[in-house]
This record gives structure tokens, C-alpha cells and sequence, in this order.
């Protein structure tokens, strides 16, 4: 993280750690000529369903790998701009942005009137949930999200709806507190909402083997480092290595190599901020790329910036 003007690091260290144990740790950096962070922050814990309203009162960017969860982000004042599979997706009211479990994201400009409503899924959770409700099998949930959903209409207006009115209880923190069941229906219902309002057509697709996908998630987030080929990813999923890449793409929703450069971006752009004295150079070779200009590039089509900015 990295403050640049208007309030003092502290302030933002502060904030950045509040959000982080509610939500997913992450990299909070003030943009240019932003103020000093007002948070609000309220949340309704249903298990392995959380909502909240965040809203950070200053203009942001957060970069976060969504940790083993799925995150929902519905704006309800401002703008949130960030980085999809398929370019830049900015939401706004009657629209949510979705993040995709394990997978680096950006969001490159969560404006000073933004605030949300983040729905927060346990990644292993809602693809059990999506098993029951969307049947066929284990779908795959990840590729079959789209990166925006709108709200306006039909099952995710409903969907919408529910989140809100169960959003009204986030002050009462003993809610069904003793009745565990009643919170596990509010939960399924949240997820069971979300999966028909974001895959409609998932129940017809074929089986993934999302178990296989994990371990090599797991294996290159433990060592991004590491000169890792498709094939080695291929052993670690006991798989072959087109099947892999099928099974990525449709899971993932990337390739596992384009998996694996975000990754190690992710961890470049955090040593960038945290060791200024190092060489684009010397991080570079750190986290597995070949070259600074290779690097480099990557960097600036990820974060739309050289890395030397990112300091």
C-alpha cells in the first residue's frame, strides 16, 4: 500500500486493515489528489455468505487476488471502474461488478461517492451451492460468471432486493445468532438468487473437475516464483496439458499460464511498493520473468502504468 497525498499513511494503514478483516486482504493505494479516508463499514455475517456496506470516502485503487471467495460488488452511489477478462468494466447503480475466487483483480478507480454493497461467497461453498441449484454436475462457476451483472430486471432485480433488505439488519449482530438453520437458509437463498440471476444457461454445460483446477491455483499462489511449465501444472492436476487448459479456460476463465503471470504480477507490484530500493530489474527476475521488458509490458497492459510509477 502506498499513500501519496491528503491523509497520513497511518490513517490509510488503518482503514486498509479494517476492510481487510472483514473482507480480503489487499493493496489500497489514495489516488492523486485524493482526500483523507472517511470508511464506512458495516457487515451481516450469514456464514459462508458475508454482506457489507463499504464505502472509503476518497478516491482508491485496490488490487486484491480474492482469496478463496467470490465477491459481488453492487455500487449504490458513485462509479467502480476496474479491470475485467475482456477490458475495462465500471458499474454503477442497478449494476454489480463480479470478482472471480483466486484470481488477481484491479479495481483501478473506486471513486470518493462510491458506496456498495459487497457480497462476499466461500469460494468452495457457492460451487457445492451451484451443484444443487444449477445441477449437471459440478458447474463451473467461475467461467460461467459474466464480469457485470445488471440489476434492473427479472431474477437480478429479486436478487438485488434480497440483498438489500437483509442488508437493513447489519446493526443487529445477534440476528438468528441462535438459530444457525435460519442462517443457513438466508445464505442459500442469497447464493441460490445469485447463481440463476448470473448463470442462467450453467445447468447445460459439462462437468469440470474444479478439485484438479485448485490444486494448481494453490501450488502456483505457494510459489509463483518457480519456472513452472504447462506440463508441470499439468502433473500437478493429473491431467493433460490441453485438457488443463480447457478446463482452465472454462473454470478460471483464463488460460493457466495467464493465471500464473497475474499472480506474479501481484506479488511484483507489492515488492515495487514495499522495497523501493530494489531494481525493476531485480523484482523482475525475483518473481519468475525472463526479462525487465517482458515485465514491463505485462505490468503497464495489467495496471496501465510502468512499474517505475508504481513505487
Amino acid at each position: 500500500m502506498s499513500a501519496r497525498r491528503g491523509a497520513a499513511p497511518r490513517d490509510w494503514e488503518r482503514v486498509s486493515k479494517s476492510v481487510a478483516a472483514a473482507y480480503f486482504p489487499h493493496q489500497l493505494t489514495p489516488l492523486r489528489g485524493g482526500r483523507e479516508p472517511r470508511l464506512t463499514l458495516r457487515t451481516l455475517d450469514l456464514g459462508p455468505v458475508l454482506i457489507g456496506y463499504v464505502g472509503w470516502g476518497a478516491d482508491v485503487e485496490i488490487a486484491c487476488d480474492y482469496p478463496s471467495a467470490y465477491e459481488v460488488n453492487l455500487p449504490l452511489t458513485g462509479h467502480l471502474a476496474s479491470r475485467g477478462r475482456h477490458g475495462t468494466v465500471t458499474s454503477v447503480p442497478g449494476q454489480a461488478t463480479v470478482f472471480r475466487a483466486d484470481t488477481p483483480s484491479l479495481i483501478t478507480h473506486w471513486d470518493a461517492t462510491c458506496t456498495v454493497l459487497g457480497v462476499k461467497f466461500d469460494r468452495d461453498w457457492l460451487d457445492r451451492e451451484a451443484e444443487r441449484v444449477l445441477g449437471a454436475g459440478t458447474v463451473r462457476v467461475a467461467g460461467a460468471l459474466p464480469d457485470q451483472l445488471r440489476l434492473e430486471h427479472g431474477p437480478a432485480r429479486d436478487w438485488r432486493h434480497l440483498v438489500s433488505g437483509l442488508s437493513s439488519h447489519m446493526g443487529d449482530r445477534a440476528l438468528f445468532s441462535d438459530q444457525p438453520i435460519v442462517r443457513e437458509q438466508l445464505a442459500g437463498a442469497v447464493a441460490a438468487g445469485f447463481l440463476l440471476a448470473g448463470c442462467p444457461d450453467s445447468g447445460c454445460v459439462p462437468a469440470p473437475r474444479p478439485r484438479a483446477i485448485m490444486r494448481v491455483v494453490d501450488a502456483v499462489r505457494a510459489d509463483p516464483a518457480r519456472a513452472w511449465t504447462a506440463a508441470d501444472m499439468a502433473a500437478v492436476a493429473g491431467t493433460t496439458v490441453r485438457r488443463l487448459q480447457e478446463s482452465f479456460r472454462e473454470w478460471v476463465g483464463c488460460t493457466p499460464t495467464e493465471h500464473l503471470v497475474g499472480v506474479r504480477l501481484q506479488r511484483a507490484r507489492a515488492d515495487l511498493e514495499a522495497h523501493p530500493e530494489s531494481s525493476v530489474s531485480e523484482i523482475a527476475a525475483r518473481w519468475g520473468f525472463s526479462s525487465a521488458s517482458r515485465f514491463a509490458a505485462a505490468f503497464r497492459r495489467r495496471y496501465g502504468r510502468p512499474p517505475s510509477q508504481a513505487r
